[in-house]
């Protein structure tokens, strides 16, 4: 008789069954199986045969029920990442796996008529690709041939570029399957038809918007071997597909990489993980890498690939509001006047403003502002339909008579949104701007693409979600920055990481001979001067420097510790901060704070810090404990938050 360690996808570790004599054979480590599970019968995977020591009470285990398939779903490569994945998270193995495969791998959903063909990006013209150095990519195919291990970096000179050398990889590419990642749904539209011109019917798509059914033949294709190519976001670096030997990870600097709720992993790191236990290439590219790429290839641990060609950029100008004079609130006269110019000249702008809405609402008296009383974050008043939003939880209600805390009926709109500056724009230049925020891309993008909304306009205004959107290829002679310090400003000290590479995504969507205006009350920051010049190497010289001095990744490792529910104790997590401080020379706990969730509901959070990872993970898990018999807490650990 022989037991099996089968693995559920949900909040448990592995179970032992035992294994009929007829289903010995195909009891494989990685197969699907079915097996009860409390009053149902669910789909799990064969982890390994159980060992000697869990047999002790044979008689009270359950049969499974039956195998499913002719070869495993988890290759020993896909195991042993799950392994890794539930040390290195600090998860159970349960949830690594319900994070690994999508639920249609456990459940197949037949695919509609409708939907049985796969969708398609919708054909756009594409520019004549960059020429890629020979060298660069002999380098990589030398690495895919013989089969090893070795992570590549790519600082590549533009987005377009960036796609450019993927498709030249696939071009070039001899044997074994790719994985190629993008950070956003969106993105894939602009590179699956570059990429389907090599791959042809070889490639499948695969991320969250697609259908169950959708999902469910995608699954199918990979695991049959019918397609060797899978383009998709961060849930794809988990594809089940055998003989990896590429794994290309688009825009590796990108936050979409990292999963935001549940097992809080980063997709980029997986790649890097994955690529190693398969023995297979890893090629990561962006225009900004991540200072912890960077960091890796002074390491030695990463091959830094640099084109030598050089590249025309757009001029960017750092202009100081304290001295700009402002003929409207938010618009400096420079811009104004270039914006003009530029107009005259039938030339495409484009203006960024990161905050939604028209204007906080103030008193006048006191200075208050209308906060949400969920979450202590400022309102912002919309005028399409007169509320006041919070953009955090999704609260809204009608402005007040007067001010909540005063009394006073002194109330008046200050700030700047991208309304308002939809307002100013129509009275400078007799021009209605297209407006892409998420209210009008959600509901207008839908049924026209981003590109049939903007084509022939001359100004359009957007937030952060129209960047993300829009491609090189959308043609603007000069780009606008209205309140670059929203992103300088960030309670993360990450954020001027991530403001570099903020403005560097929108400079990359203006000509290379046009202009890039950037407002700011900070000039002297020193990101300006970098951002200025182009100077992306600069940069990370800089920042690496400054991260070493406070100790902050990539030069420690850190941990977000978060509590939530109504039995958090302060006396109890005090105690063991104390302990944990004093007994770990080096370690650094930052908090508890208080903070309120998307659900309006109260949470604690602190941030464990240290250059040693062995205390990193004793001292989270010693938070882990103070949940054990607390009905109503729980514990959640992001680490590389």
């Amino acid at each position: 008789m022989e037991f099996i360690d089968v693995l559920f996808p949900i909040n448990l570790g592995p179970l032992i069954y035992k294994c009929p004599d007829n289903l010995i054979d195909k009891a494989l480590p990685g197969m699907l199986v079915s097996a009860p599970l409390k009053n149902q019968t669910a789909k799990g995977i064969i982890l390994s045969k159980s060992s000697h020591a869990a047999r002790s009470a044979p008689n009270a285990l359950r049969y499974i029920s039956d195998i499913h398939g002719e070869a495993p779903m988890f290759e020993p490569p896909l195991l042993k990442l799950l392994d890794w994945m539930s040390d290195y998270y600090i998860a159970n193995k349960g949830v690594v796996l319900k994070n690994m495969l999508p639920k249609e791998a456990f459940r197949k959903v037949k695919a509609r008529k409708a939907q049985a063909r796969e969708q398609r990006a919708e054909g756009t013209e594409q520019r004549p690709l960059n020429e890629i150095e020979e060298n660069i990519i002999s380098a990589i195919n030398g690495s895919v041939a013989n089969k090893e291990y070795k992570t590549f970096l790519l600082h590549a000179p533009t987005s377009f570029y960036e796609i450019s050398f993927i498709r030249k990889l696939l071009q070039a590419r001899q044997q074994g399957s790719a994985i190629i990642l993008a950070p956003e749904i969106v993105h894939i539209s602009h590179i699956e038809p570059v990429i389907r011109e090599i791959a042809g019917e070889k490639l499948c798509i695969l991320h969250s918007a697609m259908s169950h059914g959708q999902r469910s033949a995608t699954i199918e294709k990979i695991l049959s071997g019918e397609c060797n190519v899978v383009l998709g976001t961060r849930a794809a670096v988990f594809a089940p597909m055998k003989n990896v030997s590429m794994i290309a990870v688009m825009q590796e600097h990108s936050s979409s990489y990292k999963a935001e709720e549940g097992l809080r992993y980063n997709a980029r790191d997986i790649a890097v993980m994955r690529g190693y236990l398969e023995k297979a290439t890893v090629v990561l590219s962006s225009i900004c890498p991540s200072l912890e790429s960077i960091y890796n290839v002074k390491q030695n641990k990463y091959a830094f690939l640099k084109p030598e060609a050089s590249v025309q950029r757009p001029k960017i100008r750092i202009l100081n509001m304290y001295n700009e004079k402002q003929p409207v609130q938010n618009i400096s006269k420079t811009v104004i006047d270039a914006a003009s110019y530029a107009i005259k000249k039938n030339e495409r702008i484009m203006f960024v403003i990161n905050r939604k809405g028209y204007s906080l609402l103030t008193c006048k008296e006191c200075d208050n502002t209308e906060t949400c009383n969920s979450c202590g974050i400022p309102l912002i008043f919309h005028k399409d339909d007169k509320v006041l939003r919070c953009h955090y939880c999704g609260f809204i209600s009608l402005p007040p008579e007067k001010c909540k805390k005063c009394g006073s009926f002194k109330i008046e709109l200050i700030g700047t949104g991208i309304q308002r500056v939809e307002e100013n724009i129509k009275k400078l230049f007799n021009i209605d701007p297209v407006r892409l925020d998420s209210d009008r891309i959600e509901k207008k993008a839908a049924k026209a693409g981003l590109p049939e909304m903007i084509k022939g306009e001359t100004i359009v205004l957007g937030t952060k979600l129209m960047t993300k959107r829009l491609t090189s290829q959308d043609g603007f002679d000069m780009g606008v920055v209205l309140n670059a310090d929203i992103y300088i400003n960030l309670p993360d000290f990450r954020a001027i990481e991530k403001a570099y590479q903020e403005l560097s995504a929108i400079a990359d969507k203006i000509k290379p001979m046009g202009r890039v205006f950037i407002q700011t009350r900070m000039p002297r920051n020193y990101l300006f001067k970098f951002i200025r010049n182009h100077d992306y190497a600069g940069f990370c010289e800089e920042e690496l420097s400054k991260r070493k001095e406070m100790s902050y990744p990539p030069h420690s490792k850190i941990a977000l510790i978060t509590f939530k529910g109504s039995d958090y104790d302060d006396n109890r997590v005090a105690e063991v901060i104390e302990r944990l401080v004093e007994d770990n020379n080096g370690l650094e706990i930052l908090g508890p704070s208080v903070s309120m969730s998307r659900k309006g509901r109260k949470e604690h959070s602190m941030l464990i810090k240290t250059t040693s990872k062995t205390k990193l993970y004793s001292s989270a898990k010693e938070f882990l404990k103070l949940a054990e018999g607390c009905k109503n807490l729980k514990i959640s650990i992001a680490v590389d938050p």
